[in-house]
């Protein structure tokens, strides 16, 4: 008798035959073995995290003005001010993505935004927040880095090949997206006249950043670094990214202060300063000051949108402790979790640590300085114990910080 043949399906993605890959799904046409199938879930749950070239936005799924401040609310303190400009400047570069998409006559301009403020007020952490919402490709660069071609340093085009690697090297999302240039301050030129020698880390880069910010094509190369001539290019068309920048401006207030006194003439006058609030010149900031300060006139013109952020009180900095989605206690709270630990702090603890961070002027940044040395050593032997309780006391925190001779610092 004539042995029977038995005739192996095979996956029609990976080729491998049905004894081999357990069990397959049949359709009209061919089968897909599970491995497959497993795989591309995957690749469909990785590209929609990308950022989409083909995004289309409508009126009616546009993040509001409103709606952008009240998810920044929920991991900044106060900032009001710049929070409102921030998310009119999102919106607006949303609503000019839209309306470049519908083909209107009419183009929209964008609106480029400069935040001032002391460190550690929160002008990263805002720009970092923003991310958390958008749909667009988001980078943040470090002005200090740049200087003018042909020195050493990074070239500017190098912020665009941080912004491709972010969109996976899509240029046309990359062409939507929104740049956060930190530092910008460190980049102005050292005197107010213009110089008659190059300044190659300071104008020369103010001129660098011209073409970028008003809108251009630039070649970039993919791999960041230095141009040569045999190198492959990428071409960005910078008219849609939208720039914000922001920077400490040490001793502007001084520059406030000048302006604001040249203008006392008369009686009238004299009145008129008596409302002038001195502890925060920032809030009358206007672009005459930021020239006063280094920056040269053709790049704040092209920074339309000026800000400022407040200096931290006391009970600012007690919030971001505590507060915040993200705060700095909760973070902590949740390393000690994962270690099946209850963290708890005494409320004297976190006054101590707002105390030591107004006393060393270092804004947020201090608070989490601070706390960090305090719980270094309980970081440290916790993990090998069997403890499921820790309880912050003020003289805990205090023989920590003494330990270090923080305090004499």
């Amino acid at each position: 008798m004539a042995k029977r043949i038995v005739h192996d399906r095979f996956c029609s993605m990976c080729g491998r035959p049905e004894s081999e890959v357990g069990s397959l799904i049949t359709g009209l046409e061919g089968a897909i073995c599970t491995q497959c199938v497993e795989m591309a879930h995957d690749l469909v749950l990785e590209f929609s995290k990308k950022p989409s070239s083909d995004l289309k936005f409508q009126n009616d799924s546009l993040p509001k003005p409103k709606e952008i401040k009240s998810f920044l609310d929920q991991y900044v303190i106060g900032q009001d001010e710049a929070k409102k400009f921030l998310s009119v400047a999102v919106y607006n570069h949303y609503k000019r993505l839209m309306q470049r998409d519908l083909g209107d006559d009419v183009e929209i301009e964008k609106s480029n935004i400069i935040m001032v403020g002391p460190t550690g007020t929160g002008k990263t952490l805002l720009a970092r927040t923003i991310a958390r919402q958008l749909h667009v490709p988001f980078t943040i660069v470090d002005a200090t880095v740049f200087t003018e071609a042909g020195y050493v340093g990074e070239d500017i085009e190098s912020i665009l090949t941080r912004l491709l690697q972010v969109a996976d090297y899509d240029v046309k999302a990359a062409e939507r997206g929104i740049v956060f240039i930190d530092e910008i301050d460190k980049i102005a030129r050292k005197g107010d006249n213009p110089s008659i020698t190059r300044d190659v880390s300071g104008e020369g880069v103010q001129q660098g950043l011209l073409k970028l910010l008003e809108g251009s094509i630039v070649n970039v190369p993919p791999q960041g670094g230095r141009k040569h001539p045999e190198q492959r290019m990428i071409a960005v068309n910078t008219q849609h990214i939208l720039f914000m920048v922001g920077g400490a401006f040490d001793g502007i207030e001084k520059k406030i202060a000048q302006r604001l006194n040249t203008h006392v003439v008369g009686y009238s006058s004299t009145r008129d300063m008596q409302t002038i609030d001195r502890s925060n010149l920032l809030q009358y900031i206007t672009p005459q000051d930021l020239k006063s300060f280094g920056l040269i006139p053709e790049i704040i013109g092209r920074l339309p949108v000026l800000t400022y952020l407040d200096s931290l009180n006391r009970d600012s900095l007690r919030q971001i402790l505590t507060e915040p989605k993200n705060s700095i206690i909760k973070q902590y709270k949740k390393l000690f979790e994962m270690d099946h630990v209850n963290l708890q702090f005494e409320d004297e603890v976190l006054d101590y640590i707002v105390d030591k961070a107004i006393e060393f002027k270092l804004g947020a940044r201090g608070l989490r300085s601070i706390v960090e040395t305090v719980m270094m050593d309980a970081m440290f032997e916790i993990p090998s114990t069997r403890k499921k309780e820790l309880h912050i006391t003020l003289m805990y925190a205090k023989e920590k910080m003494e330990r270090l001779k923080i305090l004499s610092a």
